[in-house]
């Protein structure tokens, strides 16, 4: 029976315990321009992905989604294809091309034959260097993405997040900016084409490839990386980590609403930060797999929800620790008191020794199949160590850190992230019918409505 080689990465991940990213190559060309080389021939297949360092942190003061306005219109058309015929190469292909957009990169991804890689090659050159952007597909693009952000108001599951980011983080903040009706339409061509030619330039670009290739081949034909102009690179911002000195509650008002949507946060940590490992094991046990704390509450004890979860974001700067779920309108105060008391829980009475070593074999028992079985995945991870300035031994000496965190570092992560007094809560409800049961969790409490044009907050 022939074993794939992706399955040989998880059952040799298994028998020893440990897992190890495939050999590779990396290259820094003289224009900035990082070059990333991973073979792996068990399929005739290749993924190339090209990370743009900025991402949504890099739009401009008032025009938050220009980042992601500027990816999708790569499709639409360059100076030597239209919009037409880049469809009908990729076809022809059997290729995949699309564009996403993170809050530290804008990522490029295509997925395509082996034998089509110098066609890839020339059509993704081509759009990265020469998109067109029409202005015909500009107006398109954004009269759809305006649509789309003004019916996120019409999924309050979706609209809580949404509307946390400006809450939590404040305007001023990089995170505290989401895309909205009146941010989209403050964008022009100019302004797209302005920022394509800022941030789309060598010392500002990650090229990884993975697949099935010969390295030394392909390192030459990628060669043409390096005749790309260098440009600026660009300048992280700096934000302080949010505090508050009190608890505030946010209520955005959806009078049809027959749910309540909730978050509650406190202060996390960033991708890079050194409690990192403790806490994706602690908030695996907390809210981070079905049988959780918080789910095990929330749903399958009280039925109070179809499913609770909490979240560590991984992002460049630190972001929020937070607990999201939904329930009926009549039963937010208990969902919410329940919420808060496994908090308190956690808080209080720690993890136990068993309860590290579920959560230590539910992250290595998962790891290799969700980040090193395909070339997506692989290209994916190694792309991520670019952005955030890591190396191989974030992949290589995980299970090693897992193995590492003992129940009192553990503990000690969760004094640290799980403890903060002033509670950060915005929910998306029927304020009429639970604002007076909502307003005894936080001494500040403001109310808006979600039929106001864009995302923003009042002020507290």
């Amino acid at each position: 029976m022939r074993i794939a080689a992706g399955a040989l990465i998880v059952l040799s991940a298994f028998a020893a315990d440990t897992v190890r990213l495939p050999e590779y190559q990396r290259q820094v060309f003289g224009n900035g321009v990082v070059l990333v080389l991973a073979p792996k021939s068990d399929v005739p297949m290749m993924t190339a992905r090209l990370f743009i360092r900025g991402g949504e942190e890099s739009d401009p003061a008032g025009m938050a989604g220009l980042s992601a306005v500027t990816a999708e219109l790569l499709r639409s058309g360059t100076q030597k294809r239209s919009a037409e015929q880049i469809s009908k190469e990729l076809d022809a292909m059997g290729a995949v091309f699309n564009a996403t957009v993170n809050r530290q990169a804008t990522v490029l991804t295509a997925d395509f034959l082996s034998k089509d890689s110098d066609r890839m090659i020339d059509m993704l050159a081509d759009l990265f260097v020469r998109p067109s952007f029409p202005e015909a597909e500009v107006r398109k693009v954004l009269a759809r993405r305006i649509d789309q952000v003004k019916s996120v108001k019409d999924n309050p599951g979706a609209a809580v997040g949404v509307y946390f980011e400006p809450f939590y983080f404040g305007a001023k903040h990089p995170y505290g900016q989401p895309a909205d009706d009146v941010s989209l339409s403050r964008i022009t061509r100019q302004a797209i084409v302005d920022y394509h030619k800022k941030m789309y330039a060598g010392k500002n670009l990650a090229v990884v490839v993975s697949g099935d290739f010969d390295t030394k081949a392909m390192s030459g034909k990628l060669g043409i990386l390096r005749f790309l102009g260098g440009g600026e690179a660009y300048a992280w911002k700096e934000a302080p980590v949010p505090a508050y000195e009190s608890s505030r509650l946010l209520l955005v008002d959806k009078p049809d609403a027959t749910q309540t949507y909730f978050m509650i946060a406190q202060p996390g940590a960033s991708r890079t930060s050194p409690d990192r490992v403790p806490l994706l094991l602690v908030n695996t046990l907390f809210g981070g797999r079905f049988t959780s704390m918080l789910n095990d509450e929330l749903r399958v004890n009280s039925g109070l929800t179809y499913g609770a979860r909490s979240e560590i974001q991984r992002d460049r700067l630190p972001g929020a620790n937070f607990i999201s779920t939904y329930t009926k309108t009549e039963t937010t105060e208990r969902a919410i008191d329940l919420a808060l008391d496994v908090l308190k829980r956690l808080r209080e009475k720690g993890i136990s020794a068993d309860q590290l070593a579920s959560a230590k074999a539910y992250v290595k028992g998962g790891f290799p199949t969700q980040y090193l079985e395909t070339d997506g995945q692989v290209s994916f991870v190694l792309g991520d160590l670019e952005i955030f300035g890591l190396n191989r031994g974030e992949i290589d000496d995980l299970f090693a850190a897992i193995d590492a965190v003992t129940v009192e570092r553990a503990n000690q992560a969760i004094q640290k992230y799980y403890a903060d007094p002033n509670l950060q809560f915005c929910l998306v409800g029927d304020a009429s019918k639970i604002q007076e049961s909502v307003k005894k969790y936080a001494p500040k409490m403001k109310v808006a409505s979600i039929r106001e044009p864009g995302f923003g907050v009042p002020e507290f």
